[in-house]
């Protein structure tokens, strides 16, 4: 095994860079956190909508949100890979049809997120900002979503979680992320691919089990400071 990091721990990380495009695991966390953050401004407002007052914004939106959440990840690559070109005439490389991908189904999932962060806050909040003659929407952008995004950092981290494992399904349209990388290293060894794919679950778990850890320590903090833990309303 330490044969195989010694002589392929570059390739590993960075792919083929900067003699060809960037791969391995600094494409994973890229591709993974571009993701997240472009997905989160449309869950903010897929969010909003869910909990909004008027069913011609609320009903349009959760069917979306319902229909996204109910779809494998798979499928919406598919779409994003195959449908979309042919629609607009544009063909996409593959990073930029994985990260259509990863916007479209993380902001179904931080829709619902920031739902939970909503309607975990005490009903008073709005009564009150609304009885010091706040509008609607400045009582839910001033008073209510500030406090709503600040419960909502463990789940946040939890989705950023999901969103690096997701990411492996890249391997299917050809994408150089982390475990497409592993398994051009497996074919150029050939004789150790107990140690490559072992060496790829350990990178993931590692990730993944260091970001949940930051998540239950976000989650205990917010505990002490009585602000309401979103994770557990969030259906899956």
């Amino acid at each position: 095994m330490l044969d195989v990091i010694r002589d392929y721990w570059v390739y590993f990380l960075i792919g083929q860079y900067p003699n060809g495009p960037l791969g391995g695991l600094v494409l994973t966390l890229l591709l993974a956190s571009c993701g997240l953050l472009l997905a989160l401004p449309l869950g903010i407002v897929f969010g909003l909508a869910r909990v909004s007052p008027w069913r011609w914004l609320r009903w349009p939106v959760t069917g979306l949100v319902f229909v996204v959440r109910g779809l494998p990840l798979l499928m919406v690559i598919f779409w994003a890979y195959f449908f979309l070109p042919s629609v607009t005439g544009v063909k996409t490389d593959q990073f930029t049809t994985m990260l259509i991908a990863l916007v479209v189904f993380d902001a179904a999932y931080l829709a619902e997120i920031v739902r939970a962060g909503i309607q975990g806050l005490p009903r008073g909040q709005m009564e009150t900002a609304r009885a010091l003659g706040l509008s609607y929407g400045r009582a839910m952008r001033l008073v209510v979503l500030p406090q709503a995004l600040r419960s909502m950092l463990p789940s946040l981290v939890n989705q950023f979680v999901s969103t690096i494992k997701e990411t492996s399904l890249g391997y299917i349209i050809g994408l150089a992320e982390v475990s497409f990388i592993a398994t051009q290293i497996n074919t150029q060894v050939f004789t150790k691919p107990a140690q490559i794919y072992l060496i790829l679950g350990g990178t993931y778990f590692i990730l993944c089990f260091g970001l949940s850890r930051v998540a239950y320590w976000l989650e205990r903090r917010l505990a002490r400071r009585g602000i309401p833990n979103v994770t557990r309303k969030v259906p899956t």
